[in-house]
């Protein structure tokens, strides 16, 4: 029989179809109740495409389909598995993980932003992680203090 006739998986196949992890932050992995819950949901919809992906019967049809939800099922697991679910912040008068932070720029700006975890910031959205510049320099300070950001400064006016 011609091999033309025969499916064989070929190394090179298999290799084409195996992505690289997505990079997990060397960061502990603090998270709000409502983060946890959207890594939850994010690692059943991995789940649930990678249980679709395995139906077809091309198996390299099955390997191209399969390897994105094979790599989010990787690390959306590791990060419900190392999720740290952070209390909500017991004042308003000090910045903390979970503080909605409000704060002028020396142009006249004026923008606001929730404290939250890596996975879950989108600040598009109104939320920054709390490893970013501007949160790391914002943590702990009170409404009235001023820190620097990319040599621009900051002034918070308003923490809830």
């Amino acid at each position: 029989m011609s091999v033309a006739f025969v499916k064989e998986e070929s190394a090179e196949t298999a290799a084409e179809t195996l992505l690289p992890d997505r990079p997990v932050s060397p960061h502990p992995n603090l998270v709000t109740e409502a983060g946890l819950e959207a890594l939850k949901r994010q690692l059943e919809e991995a789940r649930e495409a990678y249980g679709a992906a395995s139906a077809i019967e091309d198996v390299n049809e099955r390997r191209r389909q399969a390897a994105g939800p094979l790599r989010d099922l990787r690390y959306f697991t590791e990060r419900v598995r190392t999720a740290q679910v952070m209390p909500e912040p017991t004042t308003s008068e000090v910045v903390a993980f979970g503080s909605t932070v409000t704060f002028s720029r020396e142009d006249g700006r004026v923008q606001t932003y929730r404290i939250v975890g890596e996975d879950e910031a989108d600040p598009r959205a109104g939320t920054i992680s709390y490893v970013s510049p501007v949160a790391r320099q914002l943590m702990g300070k009170r409404v009235g203090d001023v820190v620097s950001v990319a040599e621009q400064a900051l002034e918070l006016v308003a923490i809830s």
